[in-house]
């Protein structure tokens, strides 16, 4: 599937939601993994195929969890061997049962934890046992809209010389996401639940990529500017359809206006772009920690940082 394609919120949302809930299972395994500060450790990469955890340590077994979403499976490859699952219609439940079964001769241990405190109301995993469709024409959407935002957020971070996690899923929420840190540290509200605090504690700039929820029914880019700085509401984001939503303290950009646009992957970069450039401005951010954005061959010929 090529192309940046429109996307219809009410047509992919089930699938949608059947998927983010399953990608808690291959994501909950990097909880067993090093902290990396604000989560960093966390994300899922997205793939030529799907979107795959990092590599993954349980023991004396390296393993990753691979979701080929243009295959219909979930595929674990491990040091001590390999075992596809395949994906469809189904329960949580149901398919997490086998993937358990499918693992233990891997050396591979059960989850530690069952919980999906980012998705409202949601059971425990081996709980959730309401039958959930799934549709392989949507997962591919899927893939082709995160493959694509992937591009343009990386290409969005190269330049970037402060602290940015590599381009990913947060599973939690189930939302592509680039973050640039700044390095000073901010106290989060202690109301907020202990994994919004450790994603919270410095000061941040992120753009992602959400397929829709409840408060926002449509596909969207969004961004925010933690600590929030004011302003925002008369800023110039850069690509007329932008909209600031202080309910929810977000700038959202329709996904399917950026679809529309002559270069879509110019107009995600030149959002992101002013997005941090309001940082700067509005912000306080330290204007000195953006390179030239180059590509790899530039940088072969030219001392770029001389």
């Amino acid at each position: 599937m090529s192309g940046w394609l429109p996307l219809d919120f009410a047509s992919i949302r089930p699938t949608v939601d059947h998927l983010h809930r399953l990608a808690q299972i291959g994501g909950k395994y990097t909880l067993d993994q090093p902290f990396d500060p604000s989560w960093g450790n966390i994300v899922l990469s997205v793939t030529p195929r799907g979107f795959a955890t990092p590599l993954l340590h349980a023991g004396e077994v390296s393993f990753a969890v691979d979701y080929e979403l243009l295959d219909d499976q979930v595929t674990v490859i491990a040091s001590s061997g390999r075992v596809s699952l395949p994906l469809g219609p189904g329960s949580v439940a149901g398919f997490y049962s086998r993937f358990v079964e499918a693992v233990e001769p891997l050396g591979i241990p059960p989850l530690r934890t069952l919980g999906q405190p980012e998705i409202p109301g949601a059971p425990p995993l081996d709980e959730d046992v309401e039958e959930r469709p799934y549709e392989g024409q949507v997962a591919r959407q899927v893939w082709s809209a995160l493959a694509h935002a992937s591009d343009a957020f990386t290409d969005w971070q190269a330049p970037y010389r402060g602290y940015r996690p590599r381009v990913g899923i947060m599973w939690g929420g189930f939302d592509l996401s680039a973050t640039r840190y700044n390095g000073r540290p901010v106290t989060p509200p202690a109301n907020h639940p202990v994994f919004q605090q450790n994603g919270m504690c410095n000061e941040v700039v992120s753009v992602g990529l959400m397929f829709g929820e409840d408060a926002i029914p449509r596909p969207y880019f969004f961004a925010y500017i933690s600590p929030r700085p004011g302003g925002l509401e008369s800023f110039d984001f850069g690509v007329p359809e932008t909209g600031w939503q202080p309910e929810h303290g977000l700038i959202v950009l329709p996904w399917n206006a950026v679809a529309a646009s002559p270069d879509p992957h110019a107009t995600v970069v030149r959002f992101a772009d002013r997005v941090y450039e309001a940082a700067v401005e509005l912000g306080d951010w330290p204007d000195g920690l953006l390179a030239e954005r180059h590509d790899g061959w530039h940088a072969s010929r030219h001392p770029v940082f001389a």
